[in-house]
This record gives structure tokens, C-alpha cells and sequence, in this order.
């Protein structure tokens, strides 16, 4: 469930904002129904590992990964295909960490009400 809602909340979002809003998504998602700490960590980082990578190939395919091969070339690396996975692997990497800190967020305000 966490894994759909951050996918489809993502799609939709990144198209009128910027690229952070992934990890509000994460954070708040994963604050709201993450069940387990390894559900909030994995959920958003294949959510946005999937997003990224079907995104950065279906915006580089048609262009015949012109831009991409600029960008590898600027950090002189020979491939491409490099870019495309660092790129996918970073903003899966801060949508994890977000999901993550959003579930442990929310298990430290519900353990502070109980005791209080």
C-alpha cells in the first residue's frame, strides 16, 4: 500500500513541483501507514527507484540519450546508462531515508502521548 501511494503521489506531483516533493511524500506517507521500519525504508526507495529510472528512460529514449551522454561526458564517465542509474539510485536513497525518519517520527509523538 505504501509502496502504490508514494508511487502514484510522486508521478503526479513531480509533474507541477520540484523534485524534493518526494520526500515530503515519503516522510509523510510513511508517517501515516508505514507499519514496520523496514516497510518505511524499502517501500519509498523502490517506489522512487522504479518512478525515476521509468522516467529518466522514457524522457531519453526518444531524444537517443543525447543529454545524458552530455551529462556523462561532463563527469567523464564513458556510459550513460551510469548517469540514469545514479540519478535513480540518489532519489531513491532520499525517498528511504525521508520514508524512514517519517515512521520513527511518528512512533516517538505516539510513545511521548502515551506517557504524558
Amino acid at each position: 500500500m505504501v509502496f502504490i501511494v508514494i508511487l502514484i503521489a510522486s508521478f503526479l506531483l513531480q509533474m507541477v513541483l520540484p523534485w524534493w516533493v518526494i520526500v515530503i511524500i515519503s516522510f509523510a506517507t510513511c508517517g501515516l501507514i508505514g507499519k514496520t521500519g523496514k516497510i518505511a525504508l524499502w517501500s519509498p526507495f523502490f517506489a522512487i527507484l522504479l518512478l525515476w529510472t521509468g522516467m529518466a528512460l522514457f524522457k531519453s529514449i526518444p531524444n537517443n540519450h543525447i543529454l545524458a551522454s552530455r551529462i556523462a561526458e561532463m563527469f567523464g564517465v564513458k556510459s550513460y546508462v551510469l548517469i540514469l542509474i545514479l540519478s535513480s539510485v540518489l532519489g531513491a536513497f532520499v525517498a528511504g531515508i525521508s520514508g524512514y525518519c517519517g515512521y520513527h517520527f511518528r512512533k516517538a509523538v505516539l510513545i511521548k502521548k502515551t506517557n504524558a
